[in-house]
């Protein structure tokens, strides 16, 4: 039997080392896509969009292993984050932020086979009527890996936007990303591990 297909063993982009930042090029992936704003420990459509985006995703690899032959390991949950106030990453103002939460598809999905599997997620989440098919391009970034609690990010952000950045003549070319490798239902939150992304170009 085949291993399972794990982005996070095949995707370069899902690998960054705390400590440092580095500059990568991410490819063009696919994504189911939810938007909101709000305070995601507050706000129950932050809730409602998780709950969304993994009753769709798991009925997903369910459909490609039986239909498709194709098994693999579900992606990690993402966010792309923004606000009116950049400032407002380091000082944790968290209900002035808007975001997308996401979850990675494999490139051998079909957007009929996830709208499919989205409307048969429906019923056990509502807010999964509101969740997109589609593809990011994010091309360069700065990213690096970020271990504790989501609300130590500060500093490092702060490193990044106003250190880092500057000194390499880079510019903001995308929204600020986040990849979610721990579970912080499960994992204490000094032991979280995620990846602070962030999308540049020259200028």
């Amino acid at each position: 039997m085949a291993a399972k297909y794990d982005p996070k063993r095949e995707i370069s982009s899902y690998t960054a080392r705390s400590g440092r930042f580095d500059v990568i090029d991410v490819p063009e992936l696919a994504y189911c896509m939810i938007d909101g704003h709000g305070d995601p420990n507050t706000a129950p459509e932050y809730a409602a969009a998780v709950e969304a985006l993994y009753a769709i995703s798991y009925t997903v690899k369910f459909r490609s292993k039986r239909e498709l032959d194709r098994d693999y390991v579900v992606g990690p949950l993402e966010g792309l984050w923004s606000a009116d106030d950049p400032s407002t990453f380091v000082t944790r103002e968290k209900s002035a932020w808007s975001w997308t939460m996401m979850i990675w598809q494999p490139d051998w999905l079909t957007s009929e086979l996830v709208a499919e599997a989205t409307s048969a997620a429906t019923a056990k989440a509502a807010a999964a009527e509101r969740v997109r098919f589609e593809r990011l391009t994010e091309g360069r970034s700065v990213q690096t890996l970020h271990l504790g609690s989501y609300d130590d990010e500060g500093p490092t952000l702060a490193r990044l936007h106003d250190e880092f950045m500057p000194e390499h003549g880079l510019r903001f070319n995308g929204r600020h990303h986040e990849v979610y490798l721990g579970d912080p239902r499960r994992t204490a939150p000094e032991k979280l591990r995620t990846i602070l992304r962030q999308p540049v170009a020259e200028g």
